[in-house]
């Protein structure tokens, strides 16, 4: 099992305490993304796959608002976590085991909308792992179809390679839930530690750690135009309202 695997499949019962009320996110997440998809013209008719699903954070969103989706993800824990929650929501989804570096050996049909939120692609460790993601991801979007993932602004992130991120603090009924992340830098390359302090009726303390590669707009815009896309557009959290920058491309 890889870093990635690991990372998730331990993170999976817990992930949802990263936000305050992960069922609002889900719907808040869900109405940004169906403005987006309106906004380059498509509809509830528009099939969609969610190549990076986690605990289902989108695709369970983008299910309650009525849109057809298939997803899939690395981490068999996190999937599964995934369809308990859709099981909860009342929404069919489709969910796959899959590596988004090879999504045509699970799926043979393309979608209108390919989506991977939540810093993904960064996973990937070089160009040439980022680029083998992308060719398969653009495999799976239908001619005319649209591409949309969110990563951190690295751009920013890489002029001054801050040593940890700004903790969230979410007060709750019972206490408070603190979670923070420290970097340790290597050029492009950072390895994290994600803690999560469960500050509620008892002390819970758990730490989790992955590795990533920082990954420049200007480095993803040429692999998606690379790998067939045009109109590659950047939107940034003041004007989406999602907390992290979105590329959005068309095939």
């Amino acid at each position: 099992m890889n870093i990635i695997q690991s990372f998730y499949d331990n993170m999976a019962s817990e992930y949802d305490k990263l936000f305050l009320d992960w069922q609002a996110a889900t719907r808040e997440q869900a109405l940004i993304l169906d403005r987006l998809f309106n906004e380059y013209g498509f509809d509830k008719t528009a099939t969609i796959l969610d190549c990076a699903c986690g605990i289902g954070t989108q695709a369970i969103g983008l299910a309650c608002l009525n849109y057809c989706v298939a997803a899939s993800d690395i981490s068999s824990a996190e999937l599964a976590e995934a369809k308990k929650r859709a099981a909860e929501n009342h929404v069919k989804i489709r969910f796959e085991h899959a590596d988004f570096r090879a999504l045509s050996d699970v799926f043979s049909e393309q979608f209108d909308i390919v989506i991977c939120m939540d810093n993904a692609l960064p996973h990937m460790l070089s160009r040439d792992a980022l680029d083998l993601a992308i060719r398969s991801i653009t495999s799976q979007i239908a001619p005319g179809g649209m591409f949309v993932a969110s990563i951190r602004d690295y751009d920013a992130l890489l002029m001054d390679k801050p040593p940890y991120s700004p903790p969230y603090i979410h007060k709750t009924a019972k206490g408070q839930r603190v979670s923070f992340q420290t970097w340790i830098w290597d050029n492009d390359h950072y390895k994290l530690t994600q803690y999560i302090i469960d500050d509620e009726e008892t002390l819970h303390i758990s730490k989790f750690d992955c590795e990533y590669r920082a990954t420049r707009t200007e480095e993803l815009t040429e692999l998606l135009m690379e790998n067939g896309c045009s109109k590659i557009e950047w939107k940034y959290p003041a004007e989406t309202g999602f907390y992290q920058p979105i590329v959005i491309a068309m095939k």
